[in-house]
């Protein structure tokens, strides 16, 4: 615990000194070439504050040839290189507001090109505060209430900095996909998101003075999952709670899967499959088949697929030849549930009541 106290105050100190916390978020693979492009655009080193050489067209294609980089067709030294919007022609250096096109996507902040296994990797290094204004966009409804947004915001926050900790070395922090958080670049912000990253600048939870592990989901259902139970974490903060978005339509699902569909899935005949275990909040543990191979619940809905089968709190029963799934919640169900914070907030709720609430014996701190 103290190194980890220790490796956070390292972090702090290096923001301080080039005045930003900065993420390092992997983007999707490019291939053996990329093109990058924006206003001011200049390369250089991967490092905070290296020396920019501008690319008077605006724009650059690089390309990995026999394990080596190029940019518009001229060899660059290093496995790795940076470029940043916003520079003039005479510029040596200083961050760039402009956003930057690399590949698909539009992302504030820099973006590195590196060599990776027998490919390029993108990797965005952008401001923290600038992230979390698209990590909202994508993760929860825009239209939600801003207390319900600024409580998304803080724990986003949290979950980014203790990946960082994890991290502390390593070419990126974190992904940009349902892995960790999801980040969709510049056109997932919003004004809303951003007022609610404003709101709460610099804020975190922390638990013995280092940041929690502050995971959330969409919608438990009614009742949240331990940290054990859903993520295999015994974490203190991470314990059941009732929550108000039981009532909610958007905690409900059903999904109906033929015989065929769960044969090809789980690789296994199910006839008379039945659940044979389940968690102290109904969620399900384990599987029997009828031949009396079984199947535990984190598998079980991966292999099925999470978007169809969207929780693990559910009931099945057979309909001729197929099985019919009723269910509650959306996610692992740990942590913050995000349509519970909407209904909290729209019952006159703030930000850090909710959070209190989700994690229980948390503490709020301002970082900077």
């Amino acid at each position: 615990m103290l190194q980890r106290v220790a490796l956070l105050l390292l972090l702090l100190a290096s923001s301080r000194a080039f005045a930003v916390e900065t993420m390092r978020i992997a983007m999707d693979d490019p291939g053996e070439e990329v093109r990058v492009s924006g206003r001011g655009l200049g390369f250089g080193p991967d490092a905070e504050d290296g020396t920019f050489v501008a690319v008077t067209s605006g724009q650059a294609t690089v390309r990995r040839r026999n394990g080596k980089l190029e940019v518009n067709g001229a060899p660059v030294i290093g496995d790795a290189i940076r470029f940043r919007g916003g520079l003039e022609a005479t510029d040596a250096g200083g961050p760039g507001n402009e956003p930057l096109k690399a590949g698909s996507a539009q992302v504030r902040g820099d973006v590195v090109v590196r060599v990776f296994k027998n490919s390029l990797q993108l990797i965005n290094v952008i401001p923290l505060e600038d992230y979390l204004a698209a990590v909202l966009g994508s993760e929860m409804p825009v239209s939600f209430p801003l207390e319900a947004l600024k409580a998304q915001a803080v724990a986003a926050r949290t979950y980014a900095l203790q990946k960082k900790l994890d991290a502390y070395g390593a070419a990126f922090h974190m992904g940009s996909s349902v892995l960790h958080q999801v980040y969709g670049g510049v056109n997932r912000e919003d004004a809303k998101t951003r007022a609610a990253v404003e709101a709460t600048r610099g804020e975190v939870l922390t638990y013995d003075l280092a940041p929690i592990e502050a995971y959330f989901h969409a919608s438990c259902g009614g009742r949240t999952e331990s940290g054990q139970d859903a993520l295999q974490r015994n974490l203190p903060y991470l314990q059941p709670v009732d929550c108000p978005c039981g009532k909610l339509p958007a905690s409900r699902w059903t999904a109906t899967l033929s015989e065929a569909e769960l044969r090809g899935a789980l690789k296994a005949a199910p006839g008379g499959m039945r659940v044979t275990g389940r968690t102290p909040t109904h969620r399900v543990t384990r599987v029997t088949m009828s031949d009396g191979s079984a199947v535990d619940g984190v598998s079980f809905r991966r292999k099925l697929g999470y978007t169809r089968l969207k929780s693990l709190d559910f009931d099945v029963e057979a309909s001729g030849k197929n099985y019919v799934f009723t269910g509650r919640g959306f996610g692992h169900g740990a942590g913050l549930c995000q349509w519970g914070a909407k209904a909290l907030a729209d019952q006159g709720k703030a930000y850090r009541e909710i959070l209190s609430h989700y994690y229980p014996g948390a503490e709020f701190q301002q970082l900077y």
